[in-house]
């Protein structure tokens, strides 16, 4: 917050002052502008105000420049990499692609909302990538969710991933065990394949895709060119989908 008010107050003096060289002013002349500026701010600060929220737009602006070069520069491994799950209506004219944890509280807030706008909007192709990144037992659930996509094909990794976003227990052989036999599973091989070399390298590229994207949280989605970091409600999303439509 300091700093966004140092960067406020400075565009506001050089919007006032343009004509002065701030570089080379005496320390008489310095001390009479921060005095003024003092003074100014102290009358009127709702201009400081609206200085920030300028910046602050100006940095959002610009933020959503780079996340769009950074989509572009990396849109096959986005949307076409050939071995991510792919829900909803796979020839829709919008693509919705979620990083997400299964042991992310975010993740699963927002899975009903994510699964409920595919649904209802029909026209939507949703593409999930498994970003495992917040420990042991995340990396369990995304390592088996992979597993079932290369040994059982999307129809029983959907399942499978339904439930992992709703499980409450602790993911082990165990609970793995009883998920396959719930779904007719082959839990032995399952469990052998989580650590093959064909799964971890699934993990890998997504790691590194994200680590190209500069993502640093989940769930992170990227819809068309933009880029949302973070949770965000279903009514929101529906917005972001409806003017990439328009646009």
């Amino acid at each position: 917050m300091r700093r966004l008010i140092l960067a406020a107050v400075l565009t506001l003096a050089a919007q006032a002052a343009p004509a002065l060289d701030f570089q080379n002013l005496s320390a008489a002349d310095r001390a009479a502008l921060d005095a003024e500026i003092r003074s100014y701010l102290l009358a009127h600060p709702e201009v400081l105000v609206e200085a920030m929220q300028a910046l602050d737009q100006k940095q959002q602006a610009a933020q959503a420049q780079s996340d769009a070069t950074l989509v572009t520069s990396n849109a096959d491994a986005i949307f076409k990499d050939g071995y991510s799950w792919v829900a909803g209506n796979p020839q829709g004219n919008v693509t919705v692609v979620e990083f997400l944890d299964y042991r992310c509280t975010y993740c699963r807030k927002a899975y009903e909302e994510v699964s409920d706008l595919v649904q209802k909007d029909g026209n939507i192709r949703f593409i999930v990538k498994e970003f495992p990144i917040l420990g042991p037992q995340s990396e369990i659930s995304s390592r088996y969710a992979i597993a079932v996509m290369q040994a059982d094909g999307p129809e029983a990794y959907a399942k499978v991933h339904d439930a992992l976003m709703t499980f409450r227990g602790e993911v082990n052989a165990d609970s793995l065990t009883k998920l396959s036999q719930r779904f007719g599973l082959d839990a032995k091989d399952l469990l052998a394949r989580m650590n093959s070399d064909a799964v971890t390298q699934v993990i890998n590229r997504n790691r590194a895709l994200g680590d190209q994207l500069q993502i640093q949280g989940t769930p992170t989605f990227v819809i068309a060119d933009q880029m949302v970091r973070g949770y965000l409600p279903e009514a929101a999303m529906q917005q972001i989908v409806d003017k990439v439509r328009r646009d």
